[in-house]
């Protein structure tokens, strides 16, 4: 299976704004180059049933263990053990249960109100769920195969412009002219100022700007004591970016709400298909696909 390369132009010239300030207007040209090969990953079928169990052994193996504090007497109590309580000793016709203080009201026990928990969950519990990696291995290809199908793609929610013809969408060279004098990149090295909006522009110019309307406009607020624990938004699935090496392209790219950016290397089930859902909206860079092989 062979795709077109998309190589890109942007002619960067300054508009005045406000006050004198200048501000930078990215013009931005996409045009089709030579064909690169696929790799088999892309042509293999697509497993729904293994592409999940790879999602579910991931996050499993990614928990992390938690449990109760073990109780060490008045200096540490544990939840339910807080009460000041007393035994009443034998031959009273009731149960040996301990007592609050000065109260018949029993304490501690897990049948009791506000006592601890019978069988609370242990720190030694092991979470973690084994996968065999030639079926991980299986799982990515799948979810990679899905990737290419655009009725898949569609189906999990993403927004594509109809100038998109096919998938996947694979980046060439970038070309940028600033005053007359044109110099070409490698698009996974390019960082010169503004590089964020220049991403942007690029992927409007692709056709995906809807797709990152919708996860920048759908960003909630997630409830409960979250919002307390560094995960205050919740954030749909956008655009997944997949390059050779972390530089320029990735550190500018990742700024955008709901786009992630990984390594060809690092590239798994999870990546392509969050929460076990095939057929993640993916853009590859040429040197990514390459890697691939």
């Amino acid at each position: 299976m062979k795709v077109a390369v998309k190589n890109i132009s942007n002619n960067i010239t300054q508009d005045e704004m406000d006050a004198g300030r200048l501000q930078s207007v990215f013009d931005i040209t996409v045009e089709d180059g030579s064909k690169v090969t696929l790799p088999e990953s892309f042509s293999q079928s697509v497993r729904v049933d293994l592409v999940r169990d790879a999602v579910a052994s991931s996050r499993a193996n990614r928990r992390q263990a938690y449990g109760s504090r073990r109780h060490v007497g008045k200096r540490r109590p544990m939840a339910g053990m807080k009460h000041s309580v007393e035994w009443w000793g034998k031959g009273r016709g009731v149960s040996r249960i301990m007592r609050r203080t000065g109260q018949r009201r029993a304490a501690q026990n897990p049948h009791t109100l506000g006592g601890r928990r019978a069988h609370g969950p242990k720190v030694e519990k092991d979470w973690s769920r084994k996968f065999n990696a030639k079926q991980r291995r299986m799982a990515r290809d799948a979810a990679l195969s899905a990737t290419v199908d655009m009725e898949l793609v569609a189906a999990r929610g993403h927004q594509l412009d109809e100038s998109v013809e096919h998938l996947p969408i694979v980046l060439g060279n970038y070309t940028e002219t600033v005053d007359g004098k044109t110099e070409e990149y490698n698009i996974e090295t390019f960082n010169h100022g503004s590089a964020t909006r220049k991403v942007l522009a690029i992927f409007n110019e692709l056709g995906l700007g809807h797709d990152l309307y919708r996860a920048r406009s759908n960003r909630k607020i997630r409830a409960g004591k979250a919002t307390m624990r560094g995960r205050v938004h919740k954030t749909p699935k956008s655009v997944l970016l997949v390059v050779k090496e972390k530089a320029g392209l990735a550190q500018a790219a990742r700024n955008l709400p709901g786009v992630d950016v990984v390594a060809a290397k690092d590239l798994s089930a999870e990546d392509l298909a969050p929460g076990g859902d095939v057929g993640r909206l993916t853009v590859f860079t040429k040197d990514a696909v390459e890697a691939l092989n």
